[in-house]
């Protein structure tokens, strides 16, 4: 089979590139403040927010990278899902406890309440924090991205950086927030309906054999004696789930480049509703993309030349050559399609959000006072050091990823004691906060330098338990929270999708 687009294939990508683009220029015409260009006006839906975040959540490289671990990665299998378990959990906190102070303030960044709660020096600390994170891992998102890119079209990595990355930036510097949650809806259609047509298609030509053949360790699930202590335990169940319940609360409550849709929801109900959502959907979502690697784990199994064809290439490289050896003409853009569409949906969420921290935060300005050629001014000014630091880290090796990525996750525990004790425990200073953030992330560090073996779904854990002990410590105050309102529709509906994925998991084998 030819390993070259056909004119479908380009066909497909041409117009799904075009209907992004066209978004943005339709939206770009309406907007006339920052308070359009970063909030939509606080005008979105739950539904319609929710469909964004599932798509920020699905990168290229979890798209690319989710089903090659279920496939083929050693200790593999579908061990991936333990991670979703915490997912219903993390939603309902951050709408309990979270969503309810940031959305008691003005303006377009999560960081105003804690000048509200803290000081000014808290809120540019954060600030600072979150520009210098998600600043080198939008750098690290568009160099993954293009690895995966490259390799399905056969170009060099710098041309793909260059074409996602200037896309991208095209497209959010235009439209704003408003056409990054609308792009990201189609995008979310794109690689859902790529990935399942593409099992489909897998199924209808090798029928019931080919799940006959899935070997029996891939199938394997819960690991609960894998306590992520040591390099070989990273993926067991306690650090997914407990170290994956304070990533993902931290995330979606303390992000700015998530929780600003939150932000600008119309009302508080349809961003708890977007929460909602996030929390039911994602599992099925995660589960799409983890069959998918079941199937190629069984065409491994039952065709000689794919399997040939797999033979000494890195895990990573098994979807890029699925699809540009084994699907045939118009599936093949469909599914490089998805991978684009995923690629993006993570990039214009973190250039927006980029924008609205470095002009509110930093600079003072806020949203209504912007003119939204400021505001598209900046979104290029980031997107451009993004591709800077994408090609930079190209030319530096991949083994950086890995790197950044981890001391961006070192971030998330510390922020998270600052958000949560600004709610849980009102007599906690500014200065305390600020001490114990820098104590959370010097544990981190130290965790990270002295213990490597130690799984990093824990730093998590160790850097929210170390932040909070110290701000507790110095303010000399205890955990005293007001009374928390629970929804109780939301409570029955994530707490029933928790036990339901459980139950899921305990059916299928152990280890």
């Amino acid at each position: 089979m030819s390993t070259s687009l056909g004119w479908p294939d380009t066909l497909i990508l041409v117009l799904y590139l075009a209907a992004v683009l066209g978004i943005s220029v339709a939206i770009a015409r309406r907007q006339r403040t920052g308070e359009d260009y970063f909030l939509a006006g606080r005008t979105m839906g739950g539904r319609t927010l929710a469909f964004s975040m599932l798509a920020n959540q699905a990168s290229a490289v979890s798209l690319v990278g989710a089903p090659a671990f279920v496939a083929l990665r050693e200790g593999g299998g579908l061990r991936w899902l333990q991670y979703e378990l915490a997912l219903p959990l993390a939603m309902l906190a951050v709408m309990t406890v979270l969503l309810p102070a940031l959305r008691s303030v003005g303006g377009a960044s999560i960081y105003a309440y804690a000048e509200a709660r803290y000081g000014a020096g808290t809120r540019r600390l954060l600030a600072a924090a979150f520009l210098l994170s998600r600043g080198l891992a939008l750098g690290v998102i568009l160099y993954a991205s293009a690895l995966v890119v490259a390799r399905a079209l056969g170009c060099s990595v710098e041309n793909a950086l260059l074409g996602i990355g200037l896309f991208a930036v095209a497209y959010t510097s235009l439209g704003g927030i408003t056409a990054d949650i609308w792009s990201d809806v189609l995008q979310l259609a794109v690689l859902w309906g790529g990935v399942l047509i593409s099992g489909a298609f897998l199924l209808a030509k090798h029928g019931l054999g080919l799940l006959e053949a899935i070997p029996p360790e891939r199938l394997r699930a819960l690991a609960p004696d894998a306590l992520g202590m040591d390099a070989t335990s990273t993926f067991g169940l306690w650090p997914m789930l407990l170290g994956g319940f304070f990533l993902y609360v931290s995330y979606y409550g303390c992000d700015q480049s998530q929780a600003q849709r939150l932000l600008a929801a119309r009302s508080d109900a349809d961003a708890r509703r977007a929460l909602l959502l996030n929390g039911l959907l994602r599992f099925p979502l995660v589960l799409t993309y983890c069959g998918l690697g079941l199937l190629l784990s069984g065409l491994l199994s039952v065709d000689a030349a794919f399997a040939a064809r797999m033979a000494g290439q890195p895990a990573d490289s098994l979807v890029p050559i699925f699809m540009t050896t084994y699907l045939p003409v118009g599936l093949r853009g469909l599914l490089l399609a998805a991978i684009l569409a995923a690629a993006m949906s993570s990039i214009d969420s973190a250039l927006n959000s980029l924008a609205a921290v470095t002009l509110e935060d930093l600079w003072g300005c806020s949203p209504a006072a912007q003119n939204v050629w400021l505001s598209r001014g900046v979104s290029l000014a980031w997107g451009l050091f993004a591709v800077v630091a994408g090609l930079a880290f190209a030319r530096s090796g991949a083994g950086v990823i890995e790197l950044v990525n981890q001391v961006g996750s070192a971030f998330y525990g510390p922020i998270l004691a600052v958000f949560a004790l600004g709610v849980l425990a009102p007599r906690v200073t500014g200065s305390a906060a600020i001490l114990g953030l820098l104590a959370g992330l010097g544990a981190n560090l130290a965790l990270g330098v002295l213990a490597p073996q130690v799984s990093w779904l824990w730093w998590n854990v160790s850097g929210l338990a170390t932040a909070a002990g110290v701000a507790l410590g110095v303010a000399r105050a205890t955990l005293s929270p007001p009374p928390l309102r629970w929804p109780e529709r939301a409570t029955v509906l994530l707490v029933g999708a928790f036990g339901a994925m459980v139950g899921l998991l305990l059916l299928l084998p152990w280890g």
